[in-house]
């Protein structure tokens, strides 16, 4: 029952439905979206679906099973696919904040002890649309049609665009997982039977050398040949492909142990002395090739599970548009209905508290609407009536009604969210730098690796072969190139939802590395250093006439005018609450001013040129004054006599000098480009402390400074708002679009700033510089990892320790050196912008 259908039933109909639904002895009522359970008695929030009375925990909820019951009615049971009754169900539990029913007490303790084992056949509760393709987090040149694994670099293709609503849980996270459990516990045994001698203790007393391989054997088995199977199948791809990466290695080492081993148990007599310890048994390496498998599974599991937190950007964007909308009928009727069920031009009411659903106007009430979440700027803005409003926003206090005016994908929110998608996508040029290493480096590693392994089988102590064996494997297993391909895309996913967060768009991640190191920013004077509004600043009477006589006598002439400036007057005369009379006998003087009768009396305003024409007398001092002020000074004239001045200017933006020299700090000269004079320009730029001004500029002005500068060798970053700054956006080296989300020339921008002014700047060069950084930072870490790992693991160290790296501790650090790179990279999230 909606909150209309109150209105219309009065209590009765209320009371009925929850007469209805009280549950007999023994039932239990759950609210059927999120699963608690509810008192019925407790005069909660109710509503009515087929004759049957439903109750929830709060009006969210509600509103949500109003908006589509069908999706809350029944759940599946997870253990056996049995269909559940949501809201009567005795059996209910909570994995990973989401809510599954269970038809029994036996299928709610089988799914709680092993959650990921009923979750693994799942498929995703909300499948990929049809027609979604599949890409490389790492290579996004690779689009295939289904899911798959890469040809490059053998990771699980992700789905393409924006992620759909609530998505279920990886499917490749999930299974891994499950993996991972399988591997380690086989490990664990393992670990222990091939510890125990080095530990001291003898475990002969209850099993023979022989008997101890082959347990070894059966342990291993199943880790190497289920577990290890997704390894092996990326690492034969690889080959087929002709590009070498880490599966290839891992697959090459724990299958070379693996296989050495299996000979071995059987056939121990094939194996020259070489191969045998002081005991004369050949030594096997089944812990190593088991214990390697459950550490990758690890530092793969850990991987997934950080990348997901990347992708948590864009879903905390699209959480911010709320589910439903509280749409007003032709008849004054309110319903709540799902968000694509709102069409362009629809009324909707916005009551305290509510997110703004979709873009639009306001028609009626006033509000204060916090923009925060897309604009980044923290103070409420006030709105009303004939304001534009933006899907995703919060409205604070006031109730009003809307027009709702672009929905679904037109939305500042989906396109901001597109954006970040694609950007996320996107790769960084210095990302190249670590694909030809990765490219060369594997084909290096395989000979190291054989290299090793003939020095250690040539030069090496007895057994000779059994060295050059564990250090071969252990080359293969450290020199993983995974850190060094996640290095570049984890940092840049990162930092592209952050920026969003904070009203910074990043079109692509080329404009993001470019933006850190550019050197010169020219910016717009209009609307990007001022508020692109002319104001009435001030008002100058002479000759016994007041200021606002003055006023009241120039805003009725300019009442008929069409310029900017005299709309400035007639608000300024509206704000002080002077009146204005009807002017006659109006005429506009092109380039000159205006004159006209107003009550009475010949009023004429103007330039020094109108003046001169009317044979007026002006004292041109004040106005002189102004103008170096940067203002635009208006003589008038009553009846012949000089009367006083008006002056009106765009007022520079409260931000705009603090920006300047925090833009400044970060290293940047800045030139104002503009089409305005020269003289107005000046006084502005000597305010702000401008490094250069061109005026007078046309469009093409501006990206003809662009090239000149260029050419010059500066990096140069353009910030304009879109339509005439167009071309000196696209040949800057960066393109910055200032302006609201709406009407953003974002096609010819890198970046695009949600609001337009000068702070989005700094906050666009803070997080710039902080994600170049990052990302360099993890370069030095992948390579140095390798770059020492590898002659460790190759046994350079053990003419001074007498010791070989083992297999294993070389996996351990393979895992550890990605994991350090996507925690470094995740830093980016906290970053103070």
């Amino acid at each position: 029952m909606t909150h209309s259908d109150h209105h219309h039933h009065g209590h009765g109909a209320s009371c009925c439905a929850a007469k209805e639904a009280a549950p007999a002895a023994g039932t239990i009522t759950r609210d059927p979206v999120c699963g608690m359970i509810v008192d019925p008695a407790a005069g909660k929030p109710t509503a009515e679906r087929g004759g049957r009375g439903f109750h929830f925990c709060s009006e969210r909820c509600r509103t949500k099973f109003v908006a589509d019951p069908e999706n809350y009615l029944t759940a599946t049971d997870p253990v056996c696919g049995m269909s559940v009754d949501r809201a009567s169900a005795k059996h209910f539990s909570r994995y990973q904040g989401q809510g599954f029913y269970f038809c029994s007490a036996g299928c709610k303790a089988k799914f709680d002890a092993e959650p990921t084992k009923y979750l693994a056949g799942q498929p995703e509760q909300q499948p990929p649309p049809k027609g979604t393709q599949y890409t490389c987090p790492m290579h996004p040149e690779i689009v295939r049609d289904k899911p798959g694994s890469c040809p490059i670099c053998g990771m699980a293709l992700e789905p393409m665009g924006v992620p759909t609503g609530e998505q279920g849980p990886n499917p490749e996270l999930i299974d891994f997982t499950r993996r991972f459990w399988a591997s380690a516990a086989l490990s664990l045994p393992l670990l222990v039977i091939a510890m125990a001698p080095m530990l001291g203790v003898s475990l002969e007393s209850f099993i023979d050398g022989r008997e101890k391989t082959w347990l070894e054997l059966a342990l291993a088995s199943p880790v190497v040949l289920w577990a290890a199977f997704p390894f092996f199948h990326r690492g034969w791809e690889s080959i087929l492909n002709r590009s070498p990466n880490m599966w290839t290695l891992i697959s090459l080492g724990v299958g070379a142990a693996y296989l050495f081993s299996l000979v071995a148990t059987p056939f121990p007599d094939v194996f020259p002395h070489q191969f045998r310890d002081h005991d004369g048994a050949v030594p096997v390496y089944f812990e190593a090739a088991a214990v390697i498998v459950a550490l990758v599974f690890l530092g793969q599991v850990l991987e997934l599970r950080a990348r997901e937190r990347t992708g948590s950007a864009i879903r905390a964007l699209l959480d911010l548009a709320p589910k439903t909308a509280r749409l007003i009928g032709v008849d004054g009727s309110e319903k709540d209905v799902p968000l694509d069920g709102v069409k362009t031009g629809d009324r909707l009411r916005l009551r305290p508290g509510d997110a703004v659903p979709v873009d639009g106007m306001v028609l009626e009430g006033r509000s204060a609407i916090d923009e925060s979440m897309i604009t980044g700027e923290p103070l409420p803005v006030e709105k009303n009536e004939g304001d534009t409003l933006t899907g995703g926003t919060l409205n604070k206090h006031g109730s009003l009604i809307m027009r709702a005016d672009k929905v679904g994908a037109e939305t500042t929110l989906s396109r901001i969210v597109e954006l970040v998608a694609q950007a996320q996508r996107s790769r960084a040029p210095i990302q190249g730098l670590a694909d030809r290493v990765s490219f060369y480096f594997v084909p290096a590693v395989v000979l190291v690796a054989i290299v090793a392994f003939v020095a250690w089988a040539l030069f090496g102590p007895e057994p000779s072969l059994v060295f050059a064996i564990v250090s071969a494997v252990s080359v293969l297993i450290i020199a993983c190139p995974c850190a060094l391909g996640l290095a570049t895309p984890m940092s840049i996913m990162t930092a592209t939802g952050r920026g969003a967060h904070a009203g910074v768009l990043i079109k692509e991640a080329a404009a993001l590395e470019r933006f850190a190191s550019v050197d010169t920013l020219i910016v717009d004077k209009t609307g990007t250093l001022t508020e692109g509004r002319p104001r009435l600043t001030d008002i100058v009477a002479f000759d016994g006439i007041d200021e606002n006589e003055l006023l009241s006598l120039a805003a009725a002439l300019e009442k008929g005018s069409e310029h900017p400036l005299a709309e400035a007057i007639v608000e300024g005369a509206a704000a002080r609450g002077v009146k204005v009379a009807d002017a006659q006998n109006f005429v506009a003087v092109t380039g000159k001013g205006v004159s006209g009768t107003v009550s009475g009396r010949k009023v004429a305003l103007g330039n020094a040129a109108m003046m001169a024409d009317l044979g007026v007398e002006t004292s041109a001092a004040n106005a002189e004054a102004m103008q170096s002020e940067g203002k635009t000074a208006m003589f008038v004239a009553v009846d012949g006599a000089f009367a006083g001045v008006v002056a009106v200017a765009d007022p520079v933006k409260a931000t705009t000098a603090e920006a300047i020299r925090a833009l400044h700090d970060k290293g940047l000269r800045i030139i104002m480009a503009t089409g305005d004079n020269e003289r107005t320009a000046r006084a502005i730029a000597s305010k702000l402390g401008i490094d250069e001004v061109r005026a007078g500029l046309l469009p093409e002005g501006k990206s003809a400074l662009v090239d000149e500068l260029r050419g010059k060798g500066a990096g140069v970053a353009m910030a304009g708002d879109g339509v005439n700054d167009a071309p000196a956006l696209a040949s800057a080296d960066v393109g910055i679009a200032m302006g609201t989300g709406a009407d953003v020339a974002v096609e010819s921008a890198g970046i695009t700033l949600v609001k337009g002014d000068l702070n989005g700047i700094v906050r666009a060069r803070t997080l710039a510089q902080a994600t170049l950084r990052n990302i360099r930072q993890n370069l030095f870490f992948a390579f140095l990892y390798n770059v020492l790992g590898v002659p460790v693991a190759a046994g350079v160290l053990y003419p001074l320790t007498g010791t070989l790296l083992s297999p294993m501790l070389a996996a351990a650090a393979m895992s550890l050196s990605s994991v350090s790179v996507i925690a470094n990279a995740l830093r980016l999230r906290t970053l103070k912008l």
